[in-house]
């Protein structure tokens, strides 16, 4: 049984076959529980599809399959491609979420989104599908269809995420190692190539920043939100390559004649003690260093701004209480006066009824 899949089909290409002539390919996202990938394929595919479904469960799946025109292309009708998207998205959702099983289950349904089957490897063959089909995986190098989706560029973030960390901890180890092992070099190795796949993953999602944008499926507090994201990627990626390189000089530099450093310890000569490492410095040269000491720099400015802005408020809120005390103090004397006089009359009053009262 297949697991339960998320599917959309956010974004189309345009591709050529070997013999040049130019066709579709509908991109469609999928998000497993554990893994989220692109299968592209044409709407051949889906006709052959829809025959196979027709025949294993023996009645068409619930939603129609949308027509072919014979008097318009995908190629050269941006329109047609558009409602053709759209209507085979409607086309595998109505598949995926209807609570009749019978055409998920189906060996035709597993091979075309090429999820795992519980039957021979012949199966796919014998569901009439195509095998033509081209599966862009999260992580793969041309990650750029995968990142034109909201919720699949956020898998490849975390892709990207654990790229970079496996990095991190590859520089570790060659650091910790000893000069001229085996795991020195291995380490290294494991480091370059877990940044140059963090470094076409920041590509892709980037391109794909580019294409949510251009396509109004992200609201500007998102696009700015996941724009920081990356360029806090791309920031972290340069220190690590620049930590890489470094440790790569020191350790190529460290098997020539003792430096002056080298000379100093010989002999015993302390010029002065540097400052504790932390843990978000230990890994960093200087240029790395640096950019931390901006970073919190600029977090701090913008803490003392948003301390201002609070500030400024308590004071606007301080001086509008003072006017309101003001016109109340105000109030109450006229208040006071107003007694005043009506008490003055009140005893005039008084005294012209004892008169006529005698």
């Amino acid at each position: 049984m297949a697991p339960p899949a998320e599917i959309s089909i956010p974004t189309t290409s345009l591709t050529s076959s070997s013999d040049g002539k130019p066709y579709t390919l509908y991109n469609i996202t999928l998000r497993l529980p554990l893994r989220s990938f692109v299968v592209q394929k044409r709407y051949s595919d889906f006709a052959a599809l829809h025959s196979a479904l027709t025949s294993q469960v023996g009645s068409p799946p619930p939603a129609p399959l949308p027509g072919k025109s014979w008097f318009k292309s995908t190629v050269s009708s941006p329109e047609l491609t558009e409602n053709r998207r759209k209507g085979l998205e409607t086309y595998l959702r109505a598949i995926a979420e209807t609570p009749d099983r019978r055409w998920r289950d189906t060996s035709a349904w597993r091979a075309f989104l090429n999820l795992p089957s519980t039957a021979a490897g012949s199966a796919a063959s014998a569901s009439g599908v195509s095998s033509g089909t081209r599966v862009v995986a999260a992580a793969a190098a041309n990650g750029m269809v995968a990142a034109t989706d909201p919720g699949t560029w956020l898998d490849l973030h975390r892709e990207m995420k654990g790229a970079l960390h496996e990095a991190r901890m590859a520089l570790a180890r060659r650091d910790a190692a000893g000069e001229g092992s085996g795991t020195r070099v291995e380490a290294g190795g494991q480091a370059k190539r877990a940044l140059v796949k963090a470094g076409s993953l920041i590509v892709g999602l980037s391109d794909g920043l580019r294409v949510l944008r251009e396509n109004g499926r992200l609201g500007d507090g998102e696009l700015r939100r996941r724009r920081d994201l990356v360029a806090a990627a791309r920031a972290e990626r340069d220190g690590l390559e620049k930590l890489s390189v470094t440790l790569a000089s020191s350790a190529t530099s460290g098997s020539g004649p003792a430096g002056h450093g080298d000379k100093a310890a010989a002999t015993g000569r302390v010029l002065g003690a540097p400052l504790p490492e932390t843990e978000s410095t230990r890994e960093l040269d200087n240029d790395g260093v640096l950019l931390l000491q901006r970073r919190m720099m600029e977090e701090q400015d913008q803490d003392v701004n948003a301390l201002a802005q609070i500030v400024r408020r308590q004071k606007e809120m301080g001086l509008a209480i003072k006017d309101e005390v003001d016109r109340q103090i105000e109030y109450m004397d006229r208040m006071d006066q107003d007694v005043d006089r009506l008490g003055a009359k009140v005893g005039v009053a008084k005294e012209r009824t004892k008169r006529l009262g005698g």
